[in-house]
């Protein structure tokens, strides 16, 4: 569980470095990995509460 924790954390910060490259550079490439980096970021997030709510009703 502490192991998929800081793996949403570091995916986070790594989402978060692409945008500030963008920032810096105005390169489009950069903010296309961010937005791809952070969806899947978000949806495996998704995933582990609804396993932990799972967890929790059965």
């Amino acid at each position: 569980m502490l192991l998929f924790r800081w793996l949403i954390f570091l995916l986070l910060l790594v989402a978060g470095a692409c945008f500030v490259f963008y920032i810096a550079t105005g390169r489009p490439h950069y903010r296309a990995w961010g937005v791809i980096i952070l969806k899947w970021t978000l949806i495996a997030a998704l995933g582990f509460f609804a396993v932990l709510i799972a967890e929790r009703v059965l």
